[in-house]
């Protein structure tokens, strides 16, 4: 399955008990079509999204980029603390092309950027 969303938040890194890591972040995402009466209605979904291949793309996930995920879906549900049935989708993340839009992606082409200037400074010619 592939989704083209936002990131709700920065990505985290976390380690499971036999000491994996894994990229944990959440994704938006948008559509919109009218009902019976031709009024226009904005739908959102949000998936709850794992990456388990490097921990190192959690620099870049940041809240706002754009992303298309290829990966599967899968639904869970639970009862929270308040004794209310919630659920939510996962989405277990095989693939990651970035879009832009993140507050960091800037910062991470300005750094390189500038490292590549100072690289050409070197030179002896």
């Amino acid at each position: 399955m592939n989704i083209i969303g936002r990131l709700t938040r920065d990505a985290e890194v976390r380690r499971t008990s036999q000491e994996k890591q894994v990229v944990n972040f959440s994704v938006a995402t948008n559509d919109s079509y009218r009902n019976k009466q031709g009024e226009r209605i904005e739908q959102t979904t949000y998936f709850d999204c794992a990456y388990w291949l490097s921990a190192k793309v959690a620099q870049i996930l940041t809240k706002g980029t754009v992303v298309e995920l290829t990966g599967r879906v899968s639904a869970r549900a639970w009862t929270g603390n308040d004794g209310q049935p919630h659920a939510g989708l996962n989405f277990n993340t095989s693939q990651i092309k970035l879009h832009g839009g993140g507050k960091k992606s800037e910062t991470v082409q300005a750094h390189a950027g500038n490292s590549n200037d100072k690289e050409k400074d070197d030179l002896p010619f």
